[in-house]
């Protein structure tokens, strides 16, 4: 189920709409005015990515280590 980010064009607050589907989206209404004229926004995301470790495979063990990377949550790319 996709969740959309939107801002309600009368009152300018952001909310978040959980929509069942992303194919068939209902009418939107914001939370602090029952406003209908809303405008979706794009929305940034944060991704961990999990790949082995190639010493390990070398070796003839194949043993995976967690290797770590990607994502926002420190907050050091300056999108937060």
């Amino acid at each position: 189920m996709p969740i959309f980010e939107y801002k309600c064009k009368q009152c300018n607050s952001k909310f978040e709409v959980l929509h069942k589907s992303s194919l068939n989206q209902e009418e939107v209404s914001c939370p602090s005015c029952n406003s209908k004229e809303n405008q979706k926004l794009l929305s940034t995301f944060s991704a961990t990515g999990f790949s082995a470790s190639s010493s390990s495979c070398a070796s003839g063990s194949c043993g995976v280590e967690p290797s770590y990377s990607g994502g926002c949550s420190s907050g050091m790319c300056g999108l937060n």
